[in-house]
């Protein structure tokens, strides 16, 4: 991926956006990592360029808790896919739950990946380092500033 991508991560849990960020940089990513705690702080960030008031990168890939407080991850996840300049970012989905229909819905939408946090640290972490290494050849596409 490339280093001027930014790296959204959504995660209200303190624990997990701790071994999210440590174990992606031990990927070797050296992005810049953001983080929310809240689902309507996500979009708050994201749609505030509908005012002209974003200042932003221009290449950002979202990791999403689908467990979200105040907006869940997957009203999220629909607004990000409805908007026209937004909806080319990839988002993966976090999740806690193997529930097939939540995994179909999240796809349907447009998620470009489900990946289930196992309850294991260890696994936790495995996995996130596995996420980190995928994405190192990752070509997240360029937001169409406007104008």
């Amino acid at each position: 991926m490339r280093r001027d991508a930014v790296i959204l991560v959504a995660e209200n849990n303190d624990e997990h956006f701790s071994l999210i960020s440590k174990n992606l940089q031990r990927t070797s990513l050296r992005n810049e990592i953001v983080r929310f705690t809240d689902g309507q702080q996500v979009l708050d960030f994201l749609l505030k360029r509908q005012a002209g008031e974003w200042e932003y990168a221009e290449r950002y890939i979202l990791l999403l808790n689908i467990d979200m407080p105040k907006v869940s991850g997957i009203e999220v996840l629909k607004a990000v896919k409805a908007d026209t300049t937004l909806k080319k970012m990839p988002v993966i989905m976090l999740a806690d739950t193997e529930d097939y229909k939540t995994i179909g819905q999240c796809h349907d939408l447009g998620c470009s990946i489900y990946i289930i946090k196992p309850s294991e640290e260890d696994r936790f972490i495995e996995v996130i380092q596995k996420a980190g290494a995928f994405l190192l050849s990752v070509e997240v596409p360029q937001i169409n500033k406007l104008s």
